[in-house]
């Protein structure tokens, strides 16, 4: 019994030190382990089963609008990525440099890729001729380095894995057609399988992607209250078009430039998963996402007859399409128990002598803990009404705590009281001057997360800032 209660022990309480909690809740639910290269994350088994489960359903959903995947190189010459210069001097700072192949010293400096507009760029002026070429929407799931200087597991690390989707086509509203269909693509997404709520926006001047003409973006509030840029996409215009030379012959035999976006979301959302379900027993997955959905555990295992009727009941779920799993292990129930709230499967059942004999189980909900008595026969269709009622009531649970905690400020005052003592995003009018968004960076630690699509009330007629005319709401707040 001390054992067990060591387990739980093992994790700071959130409302502790959250920052300690995330940290623990990673290494204790072996999402990941440190690597001898400075900050760069290994990822784990369990915690790559989530990156595929995502990586999976993300492309389905991709595909269904006509994303085809290719594979650039990892490896981008100097003189390709100074072509673009809002776009080099975006990613200088944490670009890392290949100077040397074997012992020789290379000709030219090699950038190892933080990302690869400047590849499918060069890519796309040889590949794309005519009208009848376009558009080209395509997508690679790779993984990009930027040099950060300060690291944490998914957030933020030096490598880390992504997919970037990068189109071409023939006029501008075809671009930004595509630009905010793959926005609503990661929108639907998150919400409907990761149970994470998000608010669609458009970035600022200040804010947007280097050498775009307008980025947008979904927002995820974590469980302390801090914003998580969850995924983004970017209308390019003819920028990139012009300086690397992409054009194509119109049917009017006139030469024409195209159109780009480019669009990505990364396995700092994991991050999101964690932060915005996790409690102080661990992981809390939600069903669509979980890579093992039910654990069965028995009960009295050593008993004749306990582990045949456990695995009979894994193997009727997996044949339901359930992700089940046995833990058949010699540790002790409650021991199990921990470990499958700390890996945060959403549903157990818990098979002994006496569920048996009275020709039932039990199914314990992780998010909520509770416990449902289930006859036998009826195991498969209250398994999946089950899963189906989690996943809806951690999007509920979810979008209610996030509602909970947006607030509006009228004034400087108002700003200032809330973002000192109300964590959560703050919805303030803003006059557009980029002086507004400096100070509140540098007085608060906050930052303009998106002007909305949907919330377009006028809360105020100045800037809650300066005190200007407003011309825009906005969505603030601190992040990661």
């Amino acid at each position: 019994m001390p054992k067990e209660k060591k387990l739980v022990e093992a994790i700071t309480s959130m409302d502790e030190d959250f920052a300690q909690w995330y940290t623990d809740v990673v290494k204790k639910a072996e999402l990941t382990d440190y690597s001898s290269v400075k900050g760069c994350m290994i990822i784990k088994p369990a915690g790559y089963a989530i990156w595929e489960n995502i990586q999976n359903e993300l492309d389905r959903r991709f595909k269904e609008t006509g994303v085809e995947n290719v594979y650039m190189p990892m490896f981008i010459p100097e003189s390709l990525l100074n072509i673009e210069k809002d776009h080099v001097e975006g990613f200088a700072p944490e670009a890392a440099w290949v100077t040397h192949g074997g012992s020789n010293l290379l000709q030219e400096r090699i950038c190892v890729r933080p990302t690869s507009e400047t590849l499918f760029c060069d890519f796309y002026k040889n590949d794309i001729q005519s009208y009848r070429d376009l558009p080209r929407v395509y997508n690679q799931w790779c993984s990009v380095v930027r040099w950060e200087k300060e690291t944490r597991p998914f957030l933020r690390s030096r490598e880390f894995l992504w997919q970037e989707g990068h189109t071409a086509h023939a006029t501008e509203e075809e671009a930004e057609e595509r630009t905010i269909q793959m926005l609503n693509v990661y929108a639907d997404f998150c919400e409907e399988v990761l149970a994470i709520p998000v608010v669609r926006g458009k970035k600022t001047e200040k804010e947007k992607f280097a050498g775009a003409n307008a980025t947008y973006t979904i927002e995820a509030l974590m469980h302390d209250g801090k914003a998580l840029q969850s995924g983004t996409s970017h209308n390019f215009g003819d920028g990139f078009a012009r300086a690397f030379g992409i054009q194509y012959t119109d049917k009017d035999n006139s030469l024409q430039y195209v159109h780009q976006t480019s669009w990505g979301m990364s396995t700092r959302i994991i991050g999101a998963i964690i932060m915005v379900h996790g409690d102080d027993s661990g992981l809390v997955l939600p069903p669509k996402i979980a890579p093992i959905q039910v654990m069965v555990i028995p009960i009295q295992q050593r008993k004749e007859g306990i582990l045949e009727k456990a695995s009979e009941l894994k193997e009727r779920l997996v044949a339901a399409g359930i992700r089940t799993k046995l833990d058949d292990s010699d540790k002790s129930p409650g021991w199990k128990f921990s470990e499958q709230e700390m890996r945060g499967i959403p549903i157990r059942i818990e098979i002994g002598p006496k569920d048996i004999e009275a020709g039932q189980c039990v199914l314990v909900r992780r998010d909520t803990r509770e416990k449902i008595v289930v006859a036998l026969e009826q195991l498969e269709v209250k398994a999946q009404e089950l899963l189906e009622s989690i996943q809806a009531d951690m999007f509920a649970c979810a979008k209610a705590h996030r509602d909970a905690h947006i607030y509006d400020a009228h004034n400087f005052q108002e700003f200032e009281e809330i973002i000192t003592n109300r964590p959560g995003f703050i919805r303030g009018m803003w006059c557009g001057e980029q002086a507004c968004e400096d100070k509140f960076k540098e007085d608060f630690a906050a930052t303009s997360r998106c002007m909305p699509f949907t919330d377009q009330e006028e809360i105020s007629s100045v800037c809650v800032c300066c005190g200007k005319p407003a011309k825009k709401l906005v969505y603030w707040g601190k992040a990661y």
